[in-house]
């Protein structure tokens, strides 16, 4: 019998209630301002000059991957948006006081943090072309954002519980990067942005969790139907409007200098695969055991062809990057 997809959204209102303690109390968390030199101070002219020293010494890729995922955090309203599309979880009212719009606002408002402080920090560093990465910010919110080829609950939740964990993994990887280079104040607010990245994985993860649990075969065929059509990124229609290929350029850099690989995207998949008990799931409908079968055997097809797709990633020769305004060599 088929289930009720927002029957089962419903249900999970009083489990979502449970993990908005995931989300930071207001009083408490982190905001932008405690990374950067407060101006108001007369310290602040020192500590400007040593966070322009500390950002002289980031290699250009590195900067270039930092934009980027500067520019994918910025592009924050797309996001919101894409929630408030999936059926059964939309904010009907703007400020609704049910559980699902609490946390859709409350993890908008902890997100938008992000953009900010790595607005802040590159502007501060004068490493990079402002004008250039606030015209690819403007492009890309123009653009939009469409993960999804419906507005399905279960594959939304899919989609947020791969991505949170890809975006853990890219701030994480750059602020080891940061701190090699001798910068270790860009290590500390990467990490830190990691440990948001953190909590709201295990949010959507456990909301996905328990679809698992009480709706096995709409959850796996949702999950199959994901991974069939790949989880694209967030920034995926990025643009200057002059370089089609700036997407692909940048997510070549990140492959590149390890910060988010294909290599990456399979061990997430492996990851949920084993944390939902894909294998072992049982009672399931002819087409959802046929999507169990093809989920377990994706990460091994994709590892046997990820050299080939790493050479195909590879960035060319040399590229042009808009953001800071020089050649980089791949």
């Amino acid at each position: 019998m088929k289930i009720d997809k927002r029957g089962v959204i419903a249900d999970l209102e009083s489990y979502v209630l449970t993990k908005l303690n995931l989300l930071a109390p207001v009083a408490t968390a982190w905001q932008p301002s405690d990374f950067v030199p407060d101006l108001r101070s007369e310290e602040s002219f020192a500590e400007l000059k040593n966070l322009r020293s500390a950002a002289a010494g980031l290699p250009d890729d590195v900067l270039i991957v930092l934009v980027g995922t500067m520019v994918t955090e910025e592009a924050l309203p797309s996001y919101q948006t894409f929630l408030n599309r999936l059926d059964g979880m939309r904010d009907e009212t703007g400020s609704s006081g049910k559980p699902w719009s609490l946390w859709s606002r409350g993890w908008t408002a902890e997100e938008n943090r992000h953009g900010d402080l790595l607005n802040r920090y590159l502007y501060l560093s004068g490493r990079v072309d402002m004008r250039a990465v606030e015209t690819t910010i403007h492009h890309l919110i123009r653009n939009g954002f469409d993960p999804l080829p419906c507005n399905d609950p279960y594959m939304g939740l899919v989609y947020t519980s791969f991505q949170e964990r890809a975006t853990r993994i890219s701030h994480t990887r750059v602020g080891q990067l940061a701190r090699r280079s001798g910068e270790p104040a860009l290590a500390k607010l990467c990490n830190v942005i990691a440990g948001d990245e953190a909590r709201h994985e295990e949010a959507y993860k456990s909301f996905m969790g328990r679809i698992f649990e009480v709706d096995p075969a709409g959850a796996v065929l949702a999950f199959g139907e994901m991974l069939k059509h790949r989880i694209v990124m967030p920034a995926s229609l990025m643009s200057d409007n002059k370089d089609d290929d700036l997407f692909a350029n940048f997510s070549a850099i990140a492959q590149k200098i390890g910060v988010y690989t294909f290599p990456d995207y399979i061990d997430i998949m492996e990851h949920l695969i084993a944390l939902w008990d894909v294998p072992n799931l049982k009672g399931l409908t002819d087409a959802a055991a046929a999507a169990q079968d093809r989920i377990c055997r994706l990460p091994e097809l994709y590892r046997r062809k990820a050299s080939k797709v790493v050479e195909t990633q590879a960035p060319p020769a040399r590229v042009q990057f808009p953001w800071i305004g020089q050649v980089v060599k791949g």
